[in-house]
């Protein structure tokens, strides 16, 4: 009996790694270039910053009386508005995603307008409405004796302004993305409108909300010439933090890096930390 030899298959020759085609290398290089470009130009400024700084003189620079005061000013202010953003933009990006009616895209058009309006102008606009002759200052004024220009409530009026568009702008987005089946079923299931948004609507939407208020909260924390417009620049009583870098500019260049650098650790932790628990 004799055993049948199998010879081995022949291996198929591996293929040679071919070089990338030059046309090829072209098209990713025309992408590659203006992304890099566009990163150099937003990252470029903030490591000048910190090239710049005179490290050994920061805390002489952050000792200053008018720093710190400013520094918690900006924290109120921006954590009063973004608690005011979402009581008040949540429903509002809801009304925005859900409603059918042709006057809703007036309303969103009017909402969005403080995305473009000059920070300045939207200063004139408060006092024009808040201030002492105001459309509603006046009879503030005249009934109560409430003045609201150039107090701390003015700071946190001004931010409410120029962030809630942000705000509701993002929240609307995922909104729009939820799947209106989820309210016909809630409904059929006895769930009030107020119910079905608090326990159905918003626990969905939860991510697009932390996005919301990162946004929202950031444009608060940067605001400047709103603010100085309609608030004004009192230490201690209205000097946010912006307020405080754009004086020490004037005066000392170097107190000036020092607070921006808070003001940007500042943004990155906590801009940070809302991403990693909800933004993925």
């Amino acid at each position: 009996m004799t055993t049948a030899r199998t010879t081995p298959r022949p291996t198929a020759p591996v293929a040679a790694a071919t070089p990338r085609h030059p046309a090829r290398l072209r098209r990713r290089a025309a992408l590659l270039i203006p992304a890099w470009l566009g990163v150099a130009l937003l990252v470029l400024p903030l490591l000048a910053l910190l090239v710049r700084a005179d490290w050994a003189g920061i805390p002489a620079h952050l000792a200053q009386p008018e720093v710190w005061p400013a520094v918690r000013l900006s924290l109120m202010t921006t954590s009063s508005t973004l608690v005011v953003c979402c009581l008040l933009g949540t429903p509002l990006a809801w009304l925005l995603a859900r409603s059918t009616h042709r006057a809703v895209a007036w309303l969103r058009a009017f909402i969005t307008v403080p995305l473009v309006l000059p920070p300045v102008v939207g200063g004139v606009a408060l006092l024009m409405a808040y201030g002492r002759t105001g459309v509603v200052g006046e009879p503030l004024l005249r009934a109560f004796g409430i003045t609201v220009p150039f107090t701390p409530f003015a700071v946190v009026l001004a931010e409410v302004f120029v962030a809630l568009p942000f705000y509701v702008l993002a929240v609307e987005g995922a909104m729009r993305g939820l799947d209106p089946r989820y309210d016909g079923l809630a409904a059929t299931l006895g769930a009030s409108p107020w119910r079905t948004f608090r326990t159905v609507v918003v626990p969905m939407v939860a991510p697009g909300i932390a996005s919301g208020a990162a946004l929202a909260w950031a444009r608060a924390l940067g605001e400047f010439g709103a603010t100085i417009t309609f608030a004004g620049n009192f230490p201690g009583r209205t000097q946010t933090a912006p307020l405080a870098i754009y004086v020490a500019l004037e005066q000392d260049p170097q107190a000036a890096v020092a607070l921006s650098l808070v003001m940007l650790l500042v943004s990155v932790v906590v801009l940070g930390l809302l991403r990693g628990k909800w933004l993925r």
